[in-house]
């Protein structure tokens, strides 16, 4: 069954959890605080590796809160539906995910000392991390080939653009 992303400033994203909605709050009107942090990656990039990297440093190394409250707790996807509530009632300093490019980023952002932790991952290993994540998701259409998945992925069609 064919999946009808939320298309935003040129960029895919899934509608189960992404809207015009929250992408353009994020975008046009969420305020960034100047003790946020943004873990901020592309998809199957290690975000949630970075999260619990991240919550062990804020519980100071106790584990107790990663394995208590879930990750989409700990640091909230701002820009998703179901994530921006949180985010916004989220206690400072908040700890906060998104897979955002630079040009729809918070335009709050550039007015703050906020931190930026973004993480890289080896494109090679993204695209086939990428694809099989794409094949078991329900959210995402299934990939027609693997061959015609990277063309996507190399010329930027792919969800959340190029990497």
């Amino acid at each position: 069954m064919p999946v009808h992303y939320v298309t935003y400033k040129g960029i895919k994203f899934p509608p189960a959890y992404n809207s015009m909605h929250s992408l353009s709050f994020a975008h046009n009107e969420f305020l960034v605080r100047d003790d946020d942090v943004f873990n901020i990656t592309y998809p199957k990039s290690g975000t949630v590796w970075m999260t619990e990297i991240l919550s062990l440093i804020r519980s100071h190394g106790h584990p107790s809160w990663n394995q208590s409250v879930l990750n989409s707790d700990r640091m909230p996807w701002f820009s998703t539906r179901l994530g921006l509530e949180a985010a916004l009632s989220y206690p400072s300093p908040r700890l906060l995910t998104c897979h955002l490019p630079r040009h729809i980023f918070p335009k709050s952002f550039s007015h703050s000392t906020a931190k930026v932790i973004y993480t890289l991952r080896d494109p090679r290993d993204v695209v086939v991390s990428y694809f099989y994540f794409c094949q078991m998701c329900n959210s995402y259409e299934d990939p027609v080939s693997f061959e015609q998945f990277l063309m996507d992925f190399l010329s930027g069609e792919c969800k959340c653009g190029l990497c």
